[in-house]
């Protein structure tokens, strides 16, 4: 029988409110899953603090200073959220044996982490968690969310549906996971991308029980937009679509030029003039506005600059950073 060592990568930024009875939580059932012989009693919690602005990292000390089964790691600046969740999983790739990342505001079922241990123990090298009971989101919280998931399958990026960061990782996929050098990261598409055996668990999403959300629409929308210009090249391709249109359109006007000239139906008049070149200007604008897009992440990717810069951490042998 497969007992692992787990550790539960939890990133935070601003979580003051709810850190504590996340902690708790987390805590209890990682007590319940060691005395269930499920994962090793070495296994622990890891509290990235992602520069928050609030007590964040104070209470993730204070956790780490009275509770030997958590560590924490404080980032020198806020990085995002894909990337918090990175410094957790890569600053001890070769201390645990699988890892599930989960966030701090207790809406993904904690209690579906035995379920995914369950898979893994039957050989999945990746579990997702999937959610399929969205009733607590509001209408536009849940129809933009679907409709988010479907835009990405349909442009050819390979996400789950209705899959956020809830998921389970084998050490191996984690070595792997290191080979993509990335600084635009999208998580929900590059795992996918390693392959290897995986399987899904559904659960219910609940609500937020204190804090506010870190991903308000234009958060949303941002990393919506990241992740389709970061996994797919179709947005280009619509440029291309949208010239051929364009040109079609040209030539429709100019037979219409011509046959008004060759009838003898010429209009003079601004209208056909300022019209067309409107038109035409503010398409070249939109299709120069997002081939810089793609110019701007090949810009950031060959910087090769840190996807994260680690100030300190509690909790572990190793020393500060």
């Amino acid at each position: 029988m497969i007992v692992p060592k787990l550790l539960i990568v939890v990133p935070c930024y601003n979580e003051e409110a709810i850190l504590h009875k996340t902690h708790q939580r987390l805590q209890r059932y990682r007590e319940e899953l060691v005395k269930e012989a499920m994962i090793a009693p070495e296994s622990k919690i890891c509290f990235v603090n992602d520069g928050s602005r609030d007590r964040t990292w104070e209470m993730i000390d204070g956790i780490c200073t009275n509770d030997a089964h958590s560590v924490g790691v404080k980032l020198s600046r806020n990085f995002g959220h894909q990337s918090a969740i990175l410094a957790g999983l890569m600053e001890h790739i070769d201390d645990f044996e699988c890892f599930i990342t989960i966030d701090a505001d207790l809406q993904d079922d904690i209690e579906a982490i035995g379920k995914m241990l369950d898979q893994y123990r039957d050989g999945a090298m990746i579990v997702y968690g999937v959610r399929d009971d969205r009733s607590t989101d509001s209408w536009f919280k849940r129809t933009t969310a679907e409709g988010f998931y479907k835009l990405m399958q349909r442009m050819g990026v390979p996400v789950v549906f209705n899959h956020a960061d809830f998921r389970l990782m084998d050490q191996r996929i984690l070595r792997e996971f290191a080979h993509f050098k990335e600084v635009n990261l999208f998580l929900r598409g590059v795992i996918p991308l390693i392959g290897f055996r995986s399987e899904k668990v559904f659960y219910k999403r609940f609500e937020r029980e204190a804090g506010e959300t870190k991903y308000p629409l234009k958060k949303m929308l941002v990393f919506a937009w990241n992740g389709i210009t970061s996994f797919s090249t179709f947005p280009m391709r619509l440029v291309l679509y949208f010239g051929v249109f364009n040109f079609l359109i040209a030539l429709a006007i100019t037979a219409y030029i011509a046959l008004s000239y060759l009838t003898g139906h010429t209009v003079v008049g601004w209208t056909s003039i300022v019209l067309p070149m409107t038109f035409f200007s503010g398409a070249n604008m939109i299709a120069l506005g997002l081939i810089g897009e793609y110019i701007g992440k090949i810009y950031e990717e060959v910087k090769g600059r840190p996807r994260y810069i680690v100030e300190k951490k509690v909790g572990s042998e190793q020393s500060a950073v």
